[in-house]
């Protein structure tokens, strides 16, 4: 189980990259839209550098919703290998069978 702390603060990063995404999104497109003076694309480039970096989708990280843990992914079932081997054991995900050999 990954530490409590790490948790929240990816839960709090991505509410920041859902509030300010669409912000994001519009001074991104002012500042590389060439048609527009060169003033108001280095403004808006400004002000996309004052908003907070947890807003950035970049900062996130992926974590298993079971356990948080941040190693080991499967983004399909956003799990970690390990909770993916223990759902498997316990025959929670339809038509994964243990192997052995």
């Amino acid at each position: 189980m990954a530490k409590k702390s790490m948790i929240a603060r990816e839960v709090k990063r991505q509410k920041l990259v859902d509030k300010y995404a669409a912000k994001r999104a519009e001074l991104k497109g002012i500042a590389r839209d060439e048609s527009r003076p060169m003033e108001e694309r280095f403004k808006a480039q400004l002000k996309l550098a004052k908003l907070p970096r947890n807003s950035s989708a970049t900062r996130l990280h992926n974590r298993c919703q079971l356990t948080g843990r941040p190693h080991a992914y499967y983004r399909k079932l956003k799990v970690s290998r390990i909770a993916l081997r223990e759902l498997g054991s316990n025959g929670q995900i339809p038509g994964m069978v243990k192997s052995s050999w």
